[in-house]
């Protein structure tokens, strides 16, 4: 009975391997030959790529039909080439040149021979279709962008190269994908994933019906909505604002982390990166040596962040107690650093300055004197400058925010290691005074500096800032709702935000006033050097301002940074102010102010070292 009982089991489990061998080698072999099968016809099927929406459902990005046009090689007859290119609108020359990639491709499989044809254009070669051996159509659809704003944030589709074929078997030649922007980011989700019909066909290459009664034939996965975090109405008045000007915009929810706008000035219509011409429009874009409308000033551009920074020293100031709000400097118009060598300050005479005043007439001395402090304040000057340095980056200074964008800069916070190297180990506090005032070697991006602002607002923590809201039957990743806390103890933010509150009402920035709203702010200016066929030129400033409002109960947090402004009270203030207004009132009550940034024009500035060898700067 054992051994029957045994025996059973043995051929039970033969049985088993048996037929998974069967599969194994007569049905999925048989499905891996289809592809080489010239009988056979594949037809994809394309699911409709996933719409995005702004935070409050306005529809930014949607989809509108499109055709290709397919060709297996083998099945083409080249004698009659001449009329085929007619047919197809195309040249010879064209045809040859779209011919040989199919066939180097592969002779018998099908791969797009003419991407991206219109419905009217479609109409018109499809009359013809019949008398066209070895082509086919396969309807898709490609991008519509129903806003003229956010080009480098959503980024753009394209065609697949060799390497991605190469890499990704999921991708055909002639297949598109998200190229930049959330368009990569969310690839996977906005995609789908594509479906197949398998196809017989009979000896005069005419389809006769499903291939095996459609057993090998799959559906498209639908694609999913992104919902983002962007205002479209914001990010289209910022638009308006940044015209004729170089720099950017960037919004932020401070609770959230939800970015609420990124604008980059200059854009470009994203629409032009759609259809057959977007190669050739790409060309002229990136060709842009002095707007550069493909860089994405928020995100890459890394710059100085003058005056702004004076904030993270006072706070690092006030934590390692080497000030307190009281603490009072004198200032001489400036600050003697070392011998013979003097930091300027625009104050005028002998004054003394506590924190609040020194943050709202933006003092270079107090800072100066309060990092000295911080640096001098251990051991040794290379201890003072790394502990320095781990306060600053637990502000997502000098390291990637992690947001969810395909592109970005890290900045740079010098440690130690780097005076050492510079200055053969012999430094002191003195020698590295520049970072004080954010100059010199410290570099931050705009969208850094956004950050710093709403941690600001949130008395000493932020959640990693990013673009998308929600996911269509999914949800967003988990790192966007975490907390992250810097090395400040929360009780410390509160005078540095009174003396930015001054910076509006009676400081640097009182051309920013708003009746109804209470905002806290800092200008910044910085230097801006650039170099023209290998020569060192400085040009005018930049402007900067961060902030956010309304004070008791933060909704907006924001960073604007203009190319080339000069004071920050100059042109990013006013901006901001505005943004502000426009966000939290959804309309402007000063329209003079308005009407005058909109029509401001410094394209003059950008030319300066380009047209001329003596030019005047800081005007």
């Amino acid at each position: 009975m054992r051994d029957k009982f045994l025996q059973i089991i043995i051929i039970f489990i033969s049985s088993v391997l048996v037929i998974q061998l069967f599969s194994l080698q007569v049905i999925n072999k048989k499905k891996s030959n289809i592809d080489d099968k010239a009988s056979i016809q594949k037809i994809y099927n394309f699911p409709e790529r996933g719409y995005i929406y702004d935070r409050n459902d306005n529809l930014i990005v949607s989809n509108e039909p499109y055709y290709d046009i397919l060709i297996v090689p083998n099945d083409v007859k080249l004698s009659d080439s001449l009329n085929i290119a007619k047919d197809l609108n195309i040249s010879v020359e064209d045809f040859n040149d779209k011919f040989s990639k199919a066939l180097d491709f592969s002779p018998l499989k099908s791969s797009i021979f003419i991407s991206s044809i219109t419905k009217e254009e479609y109409a018109k070669i499809q009359e013809k279709m019949f008398r066209l051996s070895g082509f086919f159509v396969q309807k898709n659809s490609k991008r519509k962008y129903n806003y003229s704003t956010a080009s480098n944030l959503l980024g753009y589709i394209s065609e697949v190269n060799d390497y991605e074929i190469k890499t990704n078997k999921y991708y055909k030649s002639g297949e598109m994908i998200g190229r930049q922007g959330l368009e990569k980011t969310y690839e996977l989700i906005l995609r789908g994933k594509k479906g197949v019909n398998y196809f017989q066909k009979d000896k005069f290459n005419r389809i006769i019906g499903k291939y095996n009664d459609g057993i090998y034939d799959t559906l498209p996965q639908i694609s999913k909505k992104l919902k983002l975090t962007i205002d479209i109405d914001l990010q289209t008045y910022g638009d308006s604002l940044m015209q004729n000007k170089y720099g950017s915009i960037i919004a932020i929810e401070p609770k959230s982390g939800e970015i609420l706008a990124l604008v980059n000035s200059p854009g470009y219509d994203p629409n032009l990166l759609v259809g057959r011409d977007r190669s050739n429009i790409y060309k002229i874009l990136n060709n842009d040596s002095i707007g550069k409308p493909l860089f994405e000033r928020g995100l890459q551009g890394q710059y100085p962040p003058g005056s702004t920074f004076k904030i993270i020293n006072a706070l690092i100031g006030l934590q390692e107690n080497v000030i307190e709000e009281k603490t009072l400097f004198k200032c001489n118009g400036g600050h003697f650093y070392a011998k013979n060598a003097f930091m300027k300050c625009h104050t005028n005479g002998e004054t003394f300055s506590d924190l609040n005043k020194a943050i709202y007439t933006s003092c270079n001395t107090y800072f100066a004197k309060t990092y000295n402090e911080i640096i001098e304040n251990y051991e040794s000057p290379s201890i003072g400058l790394d502990k320095w340095r781990t306060y600053v980056n637990s502000f997502g200074f000098g390291n990637y925010l992690g947001y969810d964008h395909p592109t970005g800069k890290p900045g740079f916070i010098p440690q130690s290691e780097y005076y050492n190297r510079w200055y053969n180990n012999s430094w002191r506090a003195a020698t590295t005074i520049s970072n004080s005032i954010g100059q010199g070697e410290i570099l931050a991006t705009p969208i850094q500096l956004a950050n710093f602002s709403a941690i600001i607002a949130n008395r000493g923590w932020y959640i990693k800032p990013h673009f998308v809201k929600e996911i269509e039957n999914d949800s967003i990743d988990n790192k966007y709702l975490i907390k992250n806390n810097t090395l400040i103890n929360s009780e410390h933010f509160k005078p540095v935000i009174e003396g930015m509150v001054n910076v509006i009402e009676k400081g640097t920035a009182t051309n920013s006033l708003i009746s109804n709203i209470k905002i806290a702010g800092k200008t910044g200016t910085a230097e801006n050097f650039i170099k023209v066929n290998g020569e060192k030129k400085q040009l005018t400033d930049h402007s900067i301002f961060i902030g956010f409002a309304p004070v008791e109960d933060p909704k907006i947090a924001i960073c604007v940074f203009i190319e080339n402004g000069y004071w920050g009270s100059r042109w990013a203030a006013p901006i901001s102010s505005l943004m502000i207004e426009k966000y939290l009132n959804k309309k402007v009550s000063r329209e003079w102010l308005e009407k005058y940034i909109s029509n401001g024009n410094l394209l003059d500035e950008y030319l300066k070292p380009y047209v001329s060898n003596n030019f005047s700067i800081n005007e």
